[in-house]
């Protein structure tokens, strides 16, 4: 019993501290304040204070974010888009610690308790860090997903007569909500306060560290570059991540078989020769031919 409260309280408390925090919130400072109005209406001030107690309560662990650790975690964070910073994941793992070790401490023996601790600050330190790697996976898997289709989008826009803003401007307002589009809008935004398109499509191509948007940034910015044909360059690059796209399929029915093999050799193989060979033991232990040819 007590486990289970212990399970919800933890649940409940990350829940609330994670929702304090929007989920697509981009950390770049100059575009905060083309949102600013927004946000003010969007969340009530309450949350605001809490969300800068939570903040201040994180400090403690500026010691541990700290050189390349800091700017990893910058970058895994916002790849996951929580709009957290790296001492607020730091306190989301020491709360996980805390509640493992107040969860297991009843059953615990004396004997094992160095192996106790060490185990449980393992598990609270890597469950969370598996979280977030598991969020920039699914984040990354829908990019490489949409990303075909607005590159088809942009392709007809350019080639209707629109320019690569106009036609980046169309295909955000156009499509439905997705994290690829929230990126593009982000590009959009950055080069409407002064960056340089090559800029931004670089900052694009290295936030998420993926080959076919590195791909989708380098083919545009060496058309920029270059002086070619915008449209020319989506034809050929759209023809490709299509291609890519029925390659990675292939290889995902490839390797169907491979994992199906675990789950027969331990759930339906064993039943199967359970079927098979139950009906002829029990003949054997009813009839026990062995003893009636000693006879």
């Amino acid at each position: 019993m007590l486990g289970i409260v212990l399970w919800g309280t933890y649940l409940s408390v990350f829940a609330f501290i994670l929702g304090l925090y929007p989920q697509d919130e981009d950390v770049r400072p100059r575009l905060q304040a083309l949102d600013f109005e927004a946000e003010k209406k969007k969340k009530p001030s309450i949350f605001k204070h809490l969300r800068r107690i939570v903040r201040i309560v994180a400090q403690i662990n500026r010691p541990l974010a700290v050189g390349p650790v800091r700017q990893r975690m910058i970058k895994d964070l916002s790849m996951a888009q929580l709009g957290l910073i790296p001492e607020e994941l730091f306190l989301i793992k020491e709360a996980a610690i805390i509640f493992i070790l107040a969860l297991t401490y009843p059953i615990v023996q004396p004997d094992i308790i160095i192996f106790w601790i060490l185990m449980s600050f393992a598990f609270g330190y890597y469950i969370p860090e598996m979280w977030l790697r598991g969020k920039i996976k699914k984040i990354k898997g829908t990019i490489v997903k949409d990303l075909p289709d607005a590159i088809d989008l942009l392709g007809l826009c350019v080639n209707a007569g629109l320019d690569f803003m106009l036609a980046l401007k169309w295909v955000i307002e156009k499509s439905p909500p997705s994290v690829f589009i929230n990126e593009l809008n982000i590009v959009m935004q950055e080069i409407n306060v002064g960056k340089t398109r090559r800029d931004a499509l670089k900052d694009l191509a290295t936030k998420f560290d993926l080959p076919d948007l590195s791909t989708f940034s380098r083919t545009l910015i060496q058309a920029d570059k270059m002086g070619t044909s915008v449209s020319e360059a989506l034809n050929i690059l759209s023809e490709d991540m299509r291609l890519a796209r029925f390659r990675r399929g292939e290889q995902m029915a490839l390797k169907a078989p491979l994992k199906m093999l675990v789950p027969l050799l331990f759930c339906i193989f064993p039943v199967v020769g359970l079927l098979v060979a139950a009906p002829i033991m029990l003949d054997f232990m009813q009839n026990n031919p062995i003893k009636n040819l000693a006879h």
